[in-house]
């Protein structure tokens, strides 16, 4: 699962466990709201289109594949061109579409999937390639509008008073191999994603286990969900991340625990929580619902 674009919006890092943990958590809460409310968070996103095989307009025009709202550009701005899982731009001469601040040019894009990729910019919008899928099969594309009025009226996150007996130390269990695991997504296909064991640890005097899955970037990625989904927090779960395991111990602070970007937006493509991270107790720690979605 690729969040390229997104990372602002990500937590920090886990802090060294002698820093004061209600201090860290002040730190990590206004990060947060920071990173989200930037520029590049997940609360400027206004768009998601998928493409489809061949030719896909860019424009106001009625049957563009990738539209803009009137007055947001020219009628027929550029095309995409979807062949073979690779996408190519096609230029329409007198376009005032950039791509990464430049003049647009006929060429071949680069999708999240491969790295940071190519970014389009039209009319105070950008946008870029998503791919999705166990085999990549889903091609889209997703548009960001700094000025997005669901950024403009952000208001904050309510959360739940930081509590110590939600920061636990787990024992991290590794696989003898790491094994890949199929995450379901919120737009019905799965991704595979690699795991590398299991994190036990016993809250409010249960015991649990939670598999966390690697994006690349060294830390454990929690996607989990428990008893207050739908109640107080966000329905289809939450997530957490956490440092790579040091001694065979692994800190999990549920105070960090945080709304997915679908909470704040339909135009996100979050992983839903596997089988194995279902908690048959509420969590009350970290993020609290928001909005509608």
């Amino acid at each position: 699962m690729r969040f390229v674009l997104g990372l602002l919006a990500l937590p920090l890092l886990a802090q060294a466990p002698q820093a004061n943990p209600r201090e860290l958590h002040e730190q990590w809460r206004k990060g947060r709201i920071e990173r989200l409310q930037s520029e590049e968070g997940w609360l400027t996103l206004v768009g998601l289109h998928w493409l489809s095989e061949g030719e896909n307009l860019i424009g106001t025009d009625a049957g563009a594949k990738v539209r803009f709202p009137e007055g947001k550009g020219p009628q027929k701005a550029g095309v995409l061109v979807l062949e073979g899982g690779k996408v190519r731009l096609k230029t329409v001469e007198g376009s005032p579409l950039t791509v990464n601040g430049a003049a647009a040019t006929d060429m071949p894009l680069r999708m999240d999937a491969d790295g940071r990729p190519d970014v389009l910019q039209l009319a105070g919008r950008s946008f870029f390639v998503i791919r999705r899928g166990p085999k990549g099969e889903k091609v889209g594309v997703r548009v960001k509008d700094p000025k997005n009025p669901v950024r403009m009226g952000f208001k904050g996150i309510e959360m739940y008073p930081f509590d110590p007996a939600y920061r636990v130390v787990a024992t991290f269990e590794p696989y003898p191999e790491p094994k890949i695991v199929q995450i379901p997504t919120v737009i019905g296909v799965s991704d595979a994603m690699k795991a590398w064991g299991r994190a036990h640890f016993t809250l409010k005097g249960k015991q649990f286990a939670l598999e966390p899955v690697d994006e690349g970037d060294g830390r454990l990625f929690f996607i989990f969900s428990d008893a207050s989904n739908g109640k107080t927090t966000y329905p289809a779960g939450r997530f957490l991340y956490a440092d790579p395991p040091k001694d065979g111990k692994v800190i999990l602070d549920f105070n960090q625990a945080y709304n997915p970007p679908c909470a704040f937006t339909r135009f996100a493509t979050c992983p839903l929580p596997p089988p194995q991270n279902v908690m048959k107790v509420a969590v009350k720690a970290g993020e609290k619902n928001y909005g509608d979605h």
